[in-house]
């Protein structure tokens, strides 16, 4: 939803969005969004599923485990209240936590007869702009997060963990559509600073580097990541705005 968001109205200043991890889905017109769907499928008979936890387990240090999982079972339990009939999770270690929410609040298969009568969503609400900072770290991810689900996607690879969320080709479509915005609208960090080419030009560059430094020189030069930070670049500061993300990216297909 964020991505179509950004996407139908990214000629238009006046929906520029903040940081991605600042627009949640407690933001006005996600929510009013959902309330939305939930009461249109139950009213024709059919099933609102749920979204994805894009959140996977922690292995190597477990209060950052635990803070995902809580933010995962929070947005379960959102789920499940709000009416929806079932929900979905990028990793299969997190299927107990969403059956355990479901299955104490959901006492039939689904909620199709919970009609959310209540809802009564405009179009306003649907289009609210959420308040935010635009910030430098707020850039820095999604320039490395764009980076590095291309590199992956160019070696056959469509769904990729990156900093403990499971990236695929919708999320990682967030990140390059909202860069290209702050681009196109001459966006302005926290800090004053205008987000223009140069800047994101500079940052990836940066960003390669911070790269190598955490995976190493070999597997560096071995992958994609010149290649794929090229075609982040082209997609960010280009005038003209591919459907897709990866679409300029099947050219470099073996």
């Amino acid at each position: 939803m964020r991505a179509v968001y950004l996407k139908k109205f990214r000629h238009r200043p006046d929906f520029v969005l903040p940081d991605r991890a600042q627009v949640t889905m407690e933001s006005h017109f996600l929510k009013s969004y959902v309330d939305l769907l939930i009461h249109t499928c139950h009213r024709h008979g059919i099933h609102a599923m749920g979204g994805m936890a894009a959140q996977i387990p922690i292995k190597n240090d477990p209060e950052a485990n635990r803070l995902a999982l809580d933010k995962v079972r929070k947005d379960k339990l959102r789920e499940v209240q709000a009416g929806h009939d079932g929900t979905w999770v990028a990793h299969p270690g997190l299927v107990a936590i969403a059956k355990e929410l479901f299955d104490a609040r959901m006492q039939a298969p689904n909620q199709i007869s919970v009609l959310r009568d209540d809802v009564r969503v405009s179009p306003r609400e649907l289009l609210s702009v959420p308040t935010g900072e635009i910030t430098q770290g707020g850039l820095e991810v999604h320039i490395d997060v764009g980076i590095q689900y291309l590199e992956a996607w160019l070696g056959g690879n469509g769904c990729v963990p990156i900093y403990s969320l499971m990236e695929d080709a919708a999320t990682a479509e967030i990140s390059r559509t909202q860069v290209w915005q702050w681009v196109r609208h001459r966006a302005r960090l926290s800090d004053g600073r205008v987000v223009d080419g140069a800047l994101v030009q500079r940052m990836i560059r940066q960003q390669l580097e911070k790269i190598r430094g955490l995976i190493g020189s070999a597997r560096f030069d071995s992958g994609n990541f010149n290649r794929a930070a090229r075609l982040f670049e082209e997609m960010s500061v280009s005038e003209n705005f591919p459907d897709f993300l990866t679409v300029p990216a099947y050219d470099f297909l073996d």
